[in-house]
């Protein structure tokens, strides 16, 4: 393509994709959808102790702005004129929980990831003060169970440990936010007048948001005890939050100023972000996302679906500030992409995660092995954080391949109970999933839960749905006008499709037998230690 082609491109709109393992920035075409740039970093977890699970906010902000940097010096080669950037959209780890000085712009403690566990006895604690010790108690409010999961009781363990954040609440200098939080105040000028705002979309992950009433609940915040004044701003998840105000990096030579004055107008938590990418914008569209853990979510249109069978109810977006709020069902799975990285990591079985895969194809089969990788206890359906990971039904048979199947399968397995409680709570079986994220590029991943499913998998040829959806609604957004979210001028996508190959009895066999190894691994640990104290 000539140069002057590539400049004429029309609107652009970038993406800031911040997940758990790395960190991401975009660039598509705002009238075609195509993806022309991009660039992406690691990120480092910590495990500071067993359970425990941080990050850096640091590091995630300067990885940020090295994304931004380098995506942009690859447009310039590209001759691609970064001008015509008109927005950048946010999307991000949701729940994951950072608190900060907003006097100097410094984090007071790492992130707590959402996968954390030290929590556990903040829970026990909590549920004691619940009639009946009814995990359930909010779920009509929040549609959430209390759980380690969620940001509230991450912020309460905070304000429990770290007398730092305890006297930043008290000097009134803390700020409390979620990743996207973080993000747009330090983008937008942190402690020289960032803005500290969070969407819809991540403020109903945290267990203080009711989701009728759109704003946070004084009542879930005072059984908490969290001072509200400490809580971002919760606004649509497509709308001018503020401009970019570049500040110098440590990966910038000089002051980068590329994209200064650059309105931030989208922000979805990521899993609804990939439910926008992948257009499931009318009731009952439903996708399974592939990344650190899997994310079924289903649109259930303007009314909040509560859930009979241990899924979750959830925001899916709201495309404006007069726009109503749209409703999703959700089944969260903590471990997916996660248990390929800890063979990798930990086991060292493999050296890369298409070594896994390769491990996976040389036998076809888990040779009877089965893997429940319960490493953050169980998400959904069951939520029991008791659970620990087990591998079961070992002989000396049993190789790394074995292993290493029985891992994907798992993914596959946890779908699959995910789905089931979807099509009873939905009462309409889905007849197809659609599918994205980074584990989708795993064929034999693809076509093992196709014949788990029995139902044909389908997988958007620009898997890059959670940053599009972020790009879509920024580009929507009232002062932006450059994406059309109208149903006749979004892009037809094309699939790949895979259809089961197995016969029905054989995959309900095998999923009886996950059942049973699930079972198995339940009841494991306690919040307490021999002599009776919290761990």
């Amino acid at each position: 393509m000539a140069a002057t082609e590539r400049t004429a491109l029309g609107p652009l709109v970038g993406a800031i994709d911040q997940g758990t393992s790395s960190t991401r920035f975009l660039v598509f075409n705002a009238k075609t959808a195509e993806l022309l740039s991009h660039h992406q970093v690691e990120i480092k977890q910590e495990f500071p102790r067993e359970g425990w699970v941080e990050q850096d906010p640091k590091e995630i902000l300067n990885s940020v702005y090295e994304c931004v940097e380098k995506t942009c010096e690859k447009m310039k080669q590209l001759n691609i004129n970064i001008s015509n950037i008109r927005a950048i959209g946010v999307t991000n780890q949701r729940e994951t929980t950072v608190v900060w000085d907003k006097t100097t712009g410094e984090p007071l403690y790492n992130a707590i990831v959402w996968l954390d566990l030290r929590t556990q006895s903040t829970v026990e604690r909590l549920l004691k003060r619940i009639p009946g010790k009814n995990k359930t108690f909010s779920k009509f409010k929040t549609g959430l169970p209390l759980s380690t999961y969620f940001s509230a009781v991450k912020l309460r363990w905070l304000l429990d440990n770290v007398e730092e954040i305890r006297k930043a609440v008290e000097d009134r200098r803390a700020m409390f936010g979620t990743i996207d939080s973080w993000l747009i105040w330090s983008l937008t000028g942190g402690k020289n007048g960032g803005i500290h705002c969070t969407d819809v979309t991540n403020a109903s992950r945290t267990m203080l948001f009711n989701i009728h009433s759109l704003e946070w609940d004084p009542e879930l915040c005072k059984f908490f005890d969290i001072p509200m004044e400490i809580l971002p701003n919760v606004r649509s998840s497509s709308e001018i939050y503020g401009l970019m105000v570049f500040l110098l990096s440590v990966f910038a030579k000089q002051k980068s100023g590329a994209l200064t004055g650059v309105p931030i107008s989208g922000c979805l938590g990521d899993q609804s972000a990939a439910l926008v990418g992948q257009m499931c914008f009318q009731d009952g569209q439903a996708k399974n996302t592939y990344g650190t853990g899997c994310f079924l979510l289903c649109n259930t249109g303007q009314k909040s679906v509560f859930s009979e069978h241990g899924l979750i109810t959830t925001i899916a977006y709201k495309m404006g500030r007069d726009k109503p709020a749209f409703y999703a069902l959700e089944g969260s799975v903590a471990i997916a992409g996660a248990v390929v990285r800890w063979l990798r990591d930990n086991l060292g079985i493999a050296k890369t995660s298409q070594e896994v895969e390769k491990l996976a194809a040389d036998v076809g089969t888990s040779y009877g092995c089965y893997f429940v990788p319960a490493f953050s206890g169980l998400y959904a359906p069951y939520w029991e954080p008791s659970a620990r990971g087990i591998i079961c039904g070992l002989t000396q048979f049993t190789n790394k391949s074995h292993i290493a199947f029985a891992a994907l399968e798992a993914v596959c397995f946890q779908t699959r109970e995910i789905l089931d409680a979807m099509n009873k709570d939905c009462g309409i079986p889905l007849s197809q999933l659609q599918v994205d994220g980074g584990m989708t590029n795993n064929k034999i991943l693809m076509q093992l839960q196709s014949d788990i499913l029995c139902i044909p998998v389908v997988k958007p040829s620009m898997p890059e749905t959670t940053a599009l959806g972020a790009a879509m609604a920024a580009g929507a957004a009232e002062g932006v006008g450059v994406w059309s979210l109208n149903p006749g001028d979004l892009t037809a996508v094309t699939c790949e499709r895979f259809e089961p190959q197995i016969n029905p009895e054989e995959s309900e066999y095998r999923y009886a037998r996950w059942k049973k190894a699930v079972m198995k691994s339940m009841g494991w640990e306690t919040s307490e230690s021999p002599n009776g104290k919290p761990k």
